[in-house]
């Protein structure tokens, strides 16, 4: 039987997910890269201009994974047509995601710049106050083309062309970090704008990905079979309102997940630079290695949605609990390195005595969610790619919102355990997602297998 569980079987699909997982994954460091340029270049001109560059990107990194979830619906939508070889629907799902796109980034922009008008209220210097609000407002300018972008990555990814991701997002990483530098220093004659310069080089990078994708499919052969661009087409609401009933409890997942993690950190900064400090290294520590199980999860969202589409239940469930072992499996090993070398992590990320003890025991709790984030990101992937995500939404609203946050709160506050109450709240908010979304997996897979079907 090709799709039980037996160890020729399994490395077959273990390669098959990894061929498609692996330039996700260098995608996905290239576009946190992007950030880091941010951050590194202007630490480089004054504490102010950082501060500022800082709170704006808080406002634009939460819009921005909101955005990202609600398109990821494309993915699962084109895989189901892919699997039933109904390649002829493809172009007009995709048109019509483009169409849902422009006003998904509208809709973001105005928010974004809505989301301004808390610096008012933060206490900041006015000169921080004004750029962190300009630096919001001219980013704001890529919202719309990364709604389409992320449109058309969902459409790439979902006809296994994963490389195309993989080269866009590094010559963005490359673009942003050169704009950057004339930028915000003011070379080659340009203007120094310090921090807003950021703004303005990550608001084009985002034009010039969408141009590069739209460009890559016009040329590349691997996308004449269900190629978007070959007419024009009017928006259709209904395919339109389909697209986003699934795609918005993406984004509410994404945008529940994000802000907890905010939450946490601003409820930490009471406790002053030291708790900050370990907190965040900590946190960007794990963020880097979450980038491996969640492009595992993109990948199996194209792997179970065309196994869904052919109408192979039982191969579906093969390649859902393989994806989820691959996950468990890093989050196993990032787990013990992380504990081996947390000593080495946090000497690496600061020199400061005080904050690499406090980082180094943040990192205990760092490596215990590996396991848990690894699983909750595979599991709630592979649920998606039945086409399934208000599930998924609900399970993670109770794990963030009712478990990880107040409890972290009861700890951090309640018990005065600081920074290691927020992440022991976040360790047991992840842990209920993980075995939630494990069950809930596990039921629908079984359920679809014993239906024989493979759509409501």
């Amino acid at each position: 039987m090709p799709h039980t569980f037996t160890l020729p079987n399994i490395r077959r699909e273990i390669a098959s997910l990894w061929t498609l997982a692996w330039p996700v994954l260098i995608g996905q460091l290239a576009n946190v890269g992007m950030g880091v340029a941010d951050v590194a270049m202007t630490g480089h001109t004054s504490a102010d201009e950082l501060a500022a560059v800082s709170l704006g990107a808080s406002v634009w990194g939460i819009i921005l994974v909101t955005v990202t979830g609600i398109m990821m619906a494309v993915n699962s939508i084109v895989a189901h047509d892919v699997g039933a070889v109904a390649l002829d629907k493809v172009p007009h799902t995709v048109r019509q995601a483009l169409w849902a796109s422009v006003g998904v980034g509208a809709v973001a922009a105005l928010l974004a710049n809505v989301a301004t008008l808390v610096f008012d209220h933060l206490y900041l210097t006015p000169h921080v106050q004004r750029q962190a609000s300009l630096f919001v407002h001219i980013i704001s300018i890529g919202l719309v083309p990364l709604a389409a972008y992320r449109a058309l990555y969902g459409y790439s990814t979902s006809i296994n062309q994963t490389k195309p991701v993989m080269v866009i997002a590094i010559l963005g990483l490359l673009f942003n970090v050169l704009v950057n530098w004339l930028l915000v220093f003011g070379h080659w004659g340009l203007p120094k704008l310090g921090g807003v310069g950021c703004a303005v080089a990550t608001g084009l990078c985002m034009w010039l990905m969408l141009g590069a994708m739209l460009l890559w499919i016009r040329v590349a052969p691997a996308y004449r079979a269900t190629d978007p661009f070959t007419h024009w087409e009017w928006p259709h609401w209904p395919e339109i309102r389909s697209t986003l009933r699934l795609g918005l409890p993406i984004g509410v997942t994404y945008f529940a997940e994000v802000s907890a993690f905010g939450a946490v950190s601003l409820l930490v900064a009471r406790y002053g630079v030291v708790e900050v400090s370990a907190h965040q290294i900590a946190l960007n520590f794990s963020s880097l290695t979450f980038m491996v199980p969640l492009s595992f999860g993109i990948a199996l969202i194209t792997r179970v949605g065309q196994a869904v589409g052919e109408g192979d239940a039982v191969r579906a469930r093969f390649v859902a609990w393989v994806g989820v072992g691959m996950a468990l499996a890093f989050g196993l090993l990032s787990a013990v390195l992380m504990v081996a070398f947390r000593q080495q992590i946090a000497a690496a990320y600061t020199s400061d005595l005080a904050v690499q003890a406090l980082c180094v025991y943040l990192l205990l709790f760092a490596a215990l969610f590996q396991l848990s984030d690894a699983t909750q990101v595979a599991t709630s992937s592979a649920i998606r790619g039945y086409k399934v995500t208000r599930q998924p939404m609900q399970i993670q609203l109770l794990a963030f919102w009712g478990f990880a946050l107040p409890l972290g709160c009861w700890l951090g506050l309640g018990r005065d355990m600081a920074a290691a109450g927020f992440w022991i709240g976040l360790c047991i908010g992840l842990t209920v997602a993980a075995v939630l979304l494990s069950w809930a997996l596990h039921r629908l897979a079984l359920r679809r297998v014993a239906e024989g079907k493979t759509v409501f």
